[in-house]
């Protein structure tokens, strides 16, 4: 692993004040991704804790460490006048709320955006919704799949002919992402205006969003996409070789990338064969060439693949399983796996994406346990400290 430059620059959000008071993911998501830029996330959590804590294996899942890194925990009860209170001290001084309730919960909570900015006009108020704040699915429950399925993300990248969900919850994380997307925003508005504003995002509306490509397609072509239009326009493949591997070759619409392929397979034929003579003759032929394809690479194994796909400049990779992305050369090279600091649970874990003049993350904070740093917030806001600083937890 190379090591990152040395740099004495503060965190991009560095003295940013972040209130989370989100559940599952799209608002923790969210508030994390301020938290991997620098800023000072408090997530506040009821007595009992974010549900997800328990998702998987008691109070800390897998899947609440994942999306709650970086972050402080207090729990408060919304129903005790002096944790309202102390809840109203938090929100005069921070920069940033998030909350993914349903609509109407937070004005129940006494959270809602009117008082919050009657406290503090210069708060940016995050709301996170499954549909939207009015409508008529306003008030229905929300969750990954759902969101989903109704955004029309869903259908074009299942498979019709045996649907079935796959893999990890992206609308919620693609949401949260959104939701981020728009609080910076709305910071870099504020430093124009001295004004906060309020920021929703609804999980429809990201997933429409994200699907914009085939939306276009849509409108410009009149035509209703598929799962199957991507990867036949793309020429994108995941193929078998001879040892039960998986390799995925994308060959775009560069004539280059399907000339080396013919040469890598040592396989003048296929470029001799009138259905695949062009591009727009091997997008109608995908599955023939799909069936030519998977005949050829189960002949060698997947290193054998791996070399002669890079000695022709095919754009490839293997299908890598998680515990092999962990060892991945490049993945090493890149110092994407970091250390986690004072872990309760796993000690190391995926670091945030992004570099800012070529530094990167060294470490990431463990995610809190249940009200961690309650007993610290409280003991700082008694001693007449405006905003707890991290550094006295």
């Amino acid at each position: 692993m190379t090591s990152a430059p040395v740099s004495s620059r503060q965190p991009t959000l560095a003295g940013t004040r972040v209130l989370e008071q989100g559940t599952f993911i799209t608002g923790p998501c969210a508030a994390m991704m301020l938290a991997d830029l620098g800023a000072d996330v408090v997530k506040i959590e009821s007595p009992d804790g974010d549900p997800y804590r328990s998702y998987q294996g008691q109070q800390y899942s897998p899947h609440f460490q994942a999306y709650n890194r970086n972050k402080r925990s207090l729990a408060l009860d919304m129903k005790d006048a002096k944790d309202c209170e102390l809840f109203s001290g938090l929100v005069r001084e921070a920069d940033v709320y998030i909350q993914n309730f349903r609509p109407g919960t937070a004005e129940r909570l006494g959270a809602g955006v009117a008082r919050l900015h009657s406290l503090n006009p210069r708060l940016i108020c995050c709301s996170i919704s499954g549909f939207g704040p009015s409508g008529p699915y306003a008030d229905r429950p929300s969750y990954d799949s759902v969101a989903q399925a109704l955004s029309g993300f869903l259908s074009v990248v299942v498979d019709y002919r045996r649907p079935q969900f796959l893999g990890p919850a992206l609308a919620d994380a693609i949401t949260g992402l959104y939701a981020a997307h728009g609080i910076l925003g709305a910071l870099v508005e504020r430093g124009r205006t001295g004004r906060g504003c309020h920021v929703e995002v609804s999980m429809l509306e990201a997933m429409a969003h994200f699907a914009v490509e085939p939306f276009a397609a849509f409108f410009a072509l009149h035509q209703t996409p598929t799962s199957a239009d991507r990867p036949r326009l793309a020429q994108a493949y995941i193929l078998r070789t001879a040892d039960e591997r998986l390799i995925a070759i994308h060959l775009s619409s560069l004539e280059k990338f399907w000339q080396g392929l013919v040469q890598a397979l040592e396989a003048p034929e296929l470029a001799r064969d009138p259905r695949f003579a062009t591009r727009a003759g091997r997008i109608e032929e995908y599955e023939a060439l799909r069936i030519e394809l998977d005949a050829h690479f189960s002949r060698r194994t997947l290193d054998e693949w791996m070399h002669r796909l890079e000695a022709h400049d095919v754009p490839h990779a293997p299908v890598n399983r998680i515990d092999e992305v962990v060892h991945d050369p490049q993945v090493e090279h890149l110092g994407v796996i970091v250390p986690v600091e004072a872990p309760h649970g796993a000690a190391r874990a995926v670091r945030p994406a992004v570099r800012f003049d070529g530094v990167r993350a060294e470490a990431v904070s463990a995610a809190p346990l249940l009200d961690e740093h309650g007993r610290a917030i409280r003991a700082a806001l008694a001693r007449g400290e405006p905003w707890p600083g991290p550094e006295r937890d």
